[in-house]
């Protein structure tokens, strides 16, 4: 079961629960109920932390292959620069295109990090919304039991 959900049938637990006339909004509930869903939502809570630190894992993951891939990109038009360096006229032609291949690795390079950066920063921002969310209800939920 989702903690959404838990915290949903927690919520139903204490508006469904009699009022006490006269108490200031107090009412009656079943306490084992509640403390039952308290202690799910606690069992639950850590799953989404490990899920927030794999989304990271995640993240540190992809951000190192662009890396390795620019890397390895620039390598490669090293390699091809070191390869046309026979002849004057060649070594002229070699060093322009290389310059470019350079240019292009680096600008592909640079995508590709703010790519997986906006990637993984809004799977970070969604986690970290329902889990704001949810401590928020938590919050209301313990307050509501005071």
């Amino acid at each position: 079961m989702e903690l959404l959900e838990l915290l949903e049938q927690l919520e139903d637990i204490v508006d469904s629960g009699m009022n006490i006339p006269l108490s200031g909004g107090k009412c009656i509930m079943d306490r084992e109920t509640v403390l039952d869903l308290i202690q799910e939502i606690r069992l639950k809570l850590p799953d989404d932390i490990k899920t927030a630190k794999r989304i990271t894992d995640e993240k540190q993951r992809v951000l190192m292959e662009a890396q390795q891939e620019a890397e390895d990109i620039i390598n490669n038009a090293e390699a091809r620069i070191a390869a046309l360096v026979d002849e004057n006229e060649i070594t002229k032609k070699a060093y322009e295109q290389a310059e470019i291949i350079i240019s292009n690795a680096k600008k592909n390079a640079r995508e590709i990090r703010l790519g997986t950066r906006e990637y993984a920063d809004g799977i970070l921002n969604k986690v970290e919304e329902i889990m704001e969310e949810t401590l928020d209800v938590i919050k209301v939920n313990r307050q509501e039991l005071k």
